[in-house]
């Protein structure tokens, strides 16, 4: 059976909106996009290539799925081969197939049932990149099995919460604390189901 991994970063007063470019995610007249990239160094990259090492395939929302083609395959970078070769699931209402970026599964029906399709196939993780509404989703609905966040020391006041109105508790174990010399602190989580 694969695993769904949710991984994302926030601030510490656990904003997710927007933490690579000023014009990433500008909704509710955000001002602040762009707040992690000043704590990106090589430990947080090795951080993230670790986290991928074992992933089969990505699961992202609208958002996200269209915000990664278009930043990535215009920077390059080192996932840009990754994120363009991995199988990437899309859980959208709007979009439509043919989906532009190569590998690109739209998830049709309901995200939850296509989800917990994937999860009972076997296989290596499935990551859950950003999405705080696909996120949500999926932790309510008991599909998320570990959660890795990456906690930067800035405080915003402002913006899209990470976890917002949960319709139940979950509880989770401490797998893992890392401090990075940036002062971000990343955590992983095991799910408790």
């Amino acid at each position: 059976m694969a695993r769904i991994v949710a991984f994302t970063s926030v601030t510490l007063d656990g904003v997710m909106q927007a933490p690579g470019r000023p014009d990433e995610d500008t909704r509710g007249d955000f001002q602040h996009g762009g707040w992690a990239t000043r704590y990106a160094d090589e430990e947080s990259g090795r951080l993230a290539a670790e986290g991928m090492a074992n992933t089969e395939a990505l699961l992202l929302g609208r958002r996200t799925y269209e915000d990664l083609l278009e930043s990535w395959n215009k920077q390059g970078g080192p996932f840009k081969e990754m994120l363009n070769f991995s199988p990437k699931y899309v859980a959208s209402q709007t979009l439509e197939e043919p989906l532009r970026w190569p590998n690109s599964t739209l998830l049709k029906g309901d995200v939850r049932e296509a989800v917990t399709e994937l999860r009972d196939r076997p296989g290596k993780d499935i990551i859950v990149m950003g999405g705080s509404l696909i996120g949500k989703s999926l932790f309510e609905a008991g599909l998320v099995d570990e959660f890795g966040v990456n906690i930067h020391p800035v405080l915003l006041g402002s913006g899209v919460p990470l976890f917002c109105e949960m319709d139940r508790r979950i509880d989770l174990e401490l797998l893992e604390c890392r401090q990075l010399k940036t002062g971000c602190v990343f955590l992983n989580y095991a799910v408790k189901h």
